[in-house]
């Protein structure tokens, strides 16, 4: 089981997704910023030092919004996602395809990986 975090970074009504890069497994479908958390790291860490590396911001990590695990053919994942704000800097694409501020009435129109289906489930139900 990989341990997985990722970011739920809202700004006013619209909330942060990233294009996963065409080359990686499930490229170009949409996530949320995060990555694997590394061996000695606290989940906050593995957070903020992902959306460092990626995004060139610093957060501020927040409660948990859900968790999940979901099976993919290559491997399995629990994915915990927080709720965070940018404490410092402007996202930038330093790995990701592309970068979107969407609504939660947007959801629909992008093709998130399949670990993120419940999640945004959850988001459509709290509107």
């Amino acid at each position: 089981m990989t341990e997985v975090v990722a970011a739920l970074i809202w700004d006013q009504d619209k909330f942060m997704i990233c294009q996963r890069p065409a080359h990686k497994a499930r490229g170009l479908l949409w996530e949320f910023v995060g990555g694997k958390v590394e061996p000695g790291e606290t989940k906050e860490q593995a957070l903020i030092r992902e959306c460092q590396e990626e995004l060139a911001i610093t957060l501020d990590v927040g409660e948990v919004f859900m968790d999940v695990t979901h099976e993919y053919p290559d491997l399995t994942v629990h994915l915990t996602l927080f709720h965070a704000t940018i404490q410092e800097g402007v996202p930038q694409k330093l790995e990701h395809n592309d970068i979107r501020w969407i609504t939660v009435n947007e959801i629909d129109q992008f093709m998130f990986c399949p670990a993120d289906e419940d999640i945004l489930k959850k988001l459509k139900n709290k509107k």
